[in-house]
């Protein structure tokens, strides 16, 4: 079938089957539309074109369609695709009675006719633009809801992410994301991976159409996020399964929190009632329906299983004494719909009477219910209790006094020393924390404190303390601070600006103020003072490192003989990283085994026959030579180096013994110093086990420091150890430290030394000598050894073998020597003499050049 020419084409259009529409059909159209014949006239138009063109009706009909349509827009007439079938869209210009209108265009054929549908350009636009201004205000909506948006289109293989999904997850903006299932589940906590695949799996095989799931997911720095994810399958493939989801995701971390914190209250809550033995009720008000809990229910007696009782049950249960009272309580309490109190007592079935206490208030419930909420407590065994509280109500005003009072009184003690009532540390951090006029710090400490302490008690270690804080507060201006921070410890913060100069003179006031003795109990006590000084001047120095600075000072102080001030500077601060130098040399000497064994020998007091010798530990250092330990040893013990040198040590030494014995070289016995930390370590029994040392062989010697009478049991074990190693003790020193008779008698050391300081002035004191030999005397009783170290002359020698000495050991004998040096002399078979030996020289009075 052909149809009429086509007006725009100028053909014939073929048709399948004529069309009809009518003019109210067209009216209806919510666009512009005309009807052409086939000779291109308008035949009709709808009043939508009308009003388009500001033309009316009369004005268009019968006009040829080119005479609306501009002359250079006609082509577009004959060239536009507008078959019946199918439409293509052209831009044209429509004439107006104003002006020119442009407007896209399309055809159809309508019977013998073709029908124009015709839309605005402009329209067009602001549709565009309304489309575009939604997806702007769902993309806003979106970012201000923290919704990260996903969409996974399985069939093009395309896996969108959004800027605000990245962000949940610490991404950059433009970060590439890997979306594959593998990759991506490395991501969620091991925990959430089986039920969030689960999920997973549900949706992708369209069991599910909406899917919502939550789960922990790892931050990019490195913390758990939780997400909440929700996905919607949009389109599926011929298989049914989903080949497009959306969705979003969304951070509830802090919902997640807020969840866990109610959680804990609740737990607390809960065990609070339990511990409190609290029991609760819930009162519905209006169908008087009541539920009780089970400890409710436990305190009147009850069965839960039978729940809770009526009103009439539970008044019929009250007290006759107080029925009336707590029912009339009730009553006015749901009356006036205020929270209120109750107390009544309440007979069980078995007759016994119970005190109830009660709290009762009001609530709405979600669904606007008027309830009441209570809770019941137990108080029959705190009745008389309350019953003086109640008596006590006439007072109840002064006692609130006398507890403000108290809390006054607490929270100055809490920040004030008891005895000197001075500042404590706790309000000096606070003042350093706050206080912007702080100018400078004196740290001081009290010398002589624990000798007096010791020997007078701690009621005269209290009075120095006590004078000490009066010496400060009258040498102190009046808007400094004092503060006892520590056992004999004070520091001073100065606020008025003071310079450096004034800060030493009040420090020497200070110092020279506890230089006075102090009378106590009849007796004169001297008292000193270190003080350390750090001065903020013109610099900006945080008050904290300010309190450093002046710890720092005070220690230089001590250092330099105590009784003296010294203020931080530069080179106080060099001689730190001096120390620190020196630290890090030690290490590397352990490491690198410059740490060697110098031997001193030991000789019989009577034959001069060698017994022995003790191992020292030298220092071969690189640069400097052979350091001895006055040089490492405080640094050393610092540091925590001391274990490892003398586990070095004794190895060495035991290596050099089994050298000696396989050459033929007699010496009986190697004695080696070892340090407390060293007795503390936890592999020095297993480190001598290996070595495999015979009996009797090597025997340790310890300070006499280390043993006080309280033996601590992890030494007392240590040393029960070495005992059953063969390893014998000795004790170095004696007379200088705290031991006793008993705490010999506990040890059972093979050995002890008399301490060189006893031992130098025998030769000038008789007195001394009597000492000496009543050291010597106690050792011979226990069946020990005694053994005189600090032996500088011969004369020495002589009066320590009357005095029935054991053996002798000094530079009169013999110095220190290396091993080398020491095998060279046994060799040629030497023994000392006073004519023949040229190591008989007075050595330095040195004691940590041991």
């Amino acid at each position: 079938m052909t149809g009429p020419k086509d007006p725009i084409k100028g053909e014939r259009r073929v048709l399948a089957k004529p069309k009809i529409l009518t003019q109210s059909a067209l009216d209806q159209l919510p666009m512009a539309a005309l009807v052409v014949d086939e000779e291109g006239k308008i035949v009709s138009a709808n009043p939508y074109l009308c009003d388009l063109l500001r033309l009316p009706p009369s004005e268009l009909l019968d006009r040829s369609i080119h005479e609306i349509v501009h002359a250079d827009d006609h082509h577009l007439l004959a060239s536009a695709a507008m078959s019946q079938t199918s439409a293509s869209a052209q831009t044209i210009r429509l004439h107006g009675a104003d002006d020119t209108v442009s407007v896209v265009c399309t055809s159809s054929a309508i019977a013998n006719n073709s029908l124009l549908l015709m839309l605005p350009v402009d329209h067009l636009i602001c549709e565009i633009a309304g489309l575009r201004n939604d997806e702007t205000r769902w993309k806003y909506a979106l970012d201000s809801a923290l919704e990260g948006v996903w969409d996974h289109d399985f069939s093009t293989g395309n896996l969108f992410y959004s800027a605000t999904w990245k962000r949940l997850r610490g991404m950059a903006e433009d970060a590439v994301v890997d979306g594959s299932l593998d990759t991506w589940i490395e991501n969620v906590h091991p925990d959430d991976r089986a039920h969030v695949l689960a999920s997973i799996e549900r949706q992708d095989t369209g069991q599910v159409t909406y899917n919502t799931f939550q789960y922990r997911e790892r931050h990019a720095d490195g913390h758990w996020v939780w997400i909440e994810s929700r996905g919607a399958s949009v389109a599926y493939g011929p298989d049914g399964k989903p080949s497009r989801i959306i969705g979003t995701d969304t951070d509830i971390t802090p919902r997640k929190e807020a969840e866990a914190r109610l959680e804990e209250i609740s737990r607390r809550l809960r065990l609070a009632l339990d511990v409190s033995k609290i029991g609760v009720f819930d009162h519905n008000l209006e169908t008087q329906e009541t539920i009780w809990d089970e400890r409710i229910l436990a305190i009147y007696g009850l069965n839960p299983d039978d729940g809770a009782p009526s009103g009439g049950s539970w008044e019929d249960m009250l007290h006759p004494d107080d029925r009336e009272m707590a029912i009339a309580r009730v009553n006015q309490g749901v009356a006036a719909g205020a929270p209120f109190t109750n107390a009544f007592r309440i007979i069980l079935a078995d007759g016994e009477i119970r005190h109830i206490r009660a709290n009762t208030a009001f609530y709405v419930d979600r669904d606007g219910t008027r309830k009441l909420i209570g809770a019941n407590w137990d108080v029959t065994e705190d009745i008389a209790l309350q019953e003086e509280l109640r008596k006590a109500k006439a007072a109840t005003e002064a006692r609130n006094r006398e507890l403000e009072e108290a809390r006054i009184r607490i929270e100055y003690n809490a920040l004030h020393d008891y005895l000197t009532d001075l500042p404590n540390r706790r309000y000096l951090d606070q003042i350093l924390a706050d206080d912007p006029t702080l100018n400078a710090i004196l740290h001081l400490d009290l010398d002589r404190f624990k000798q007096i302490n010791d020997t007078l008690g701690h009621q005269a270690g209290d009075a120095m303390l006590t004078h000490a804080a009066a010496i400060l507060r009258s040498h102190a201006d009046q808007d400094d601070f004092i503060a006892r921070i520590g056992g004999d410890e004070f520091v001073i913060l100065c606020r008025r600006g003071r310079s450096l100069d004034e800060l030493g003179d009040l420090a020497a006031r200070i110092v020279h103020a506890f230089r006075r003795p102090i009378p106590y109990d009849g007796q004169l006590c001297r008292l000193g003072a270190s003080i350390g000084i750090a001065w903020r001047g013109e610099s900006d120095t945080d008050p904290k490192q300010l309190l450093m600075n002046a710890d720092i000072a005070l220690y230089r102080a001590k250092s330099l003989g105590r009784d003296r001030f010294e203020a931080f500077s530069e080179q106080i601060q060099n001689q730190i990283l001096s120390a620190k130098r020196t630290g890090d040399d030690i290490r590397q000497a352990i490491e690198e085994g410059q740490f060697v064994p110098y031997y001193q020998p030991q000789f019989d007091a009577r034959s001069l026959e060698l017994t022995g010798v003790e191992t020292l530990v030298r220092w071969d250092h690189p640069e400097r030579g052979i350091l001895a330990p006055i040089h490492f040893l405080k640094v050393a013990e610092e540091i925590n180096a001391l274990p490892a040198i003398d586990k070095n040590i004794v190895e060495m030494a035991y290596a050099d013994f089994e050298a000696w014995r396989r050459a033929g070289l007699v010496v009986p016995k190697i004695s080696v110093n070892v340090s407390s930390r060293r007795l503390r370590d936890q592999s020095l029994i297993s480190d001598l086990r290996a070595m495999r040392i015979p009996p009797d062989v090597m025997s340790f010697e310890l300070l006499e420091s280390i043993f006080l009478d309280d033996l601590e049991d992890e030494i007392a074990e240590t040393i029960a150890a070495l005992n059953a190693l063969g390893i014998e003790i000795e004790i170095d020193d004696f007379g200088t430290g705290h031991a006793s008779i008993i705490g010999l008698l506990n040890l059972n050391p093979a050995r002890l030394k008399i301490d060189r300081a006893l031992v130098g002035p025998i030769t000038e004191s008789a007195k001394q000598a009597k000492l000496v030999r009543a050291i010597i005397d106690i050792g011979h009783s226990l069946n020990i050894k005694v053994v005189a170290e600090g032996v500088e002359t011969w004369e020495h020698a002589a009066i320590l073998k009357d005095l029935g000495c054991d053996i002798l050991q000094g530079y009169a004998l013999a110095r220190p020597m290396s091993r080398q040096d020491f095998e060279d002399r046994i060799k040629r078979g030497w023994k000392p003499s006073p004519q023949g030996d040229a190591t008989a020289q007075k050595r330095p009075r040195i004691r940590a050049a041991k």
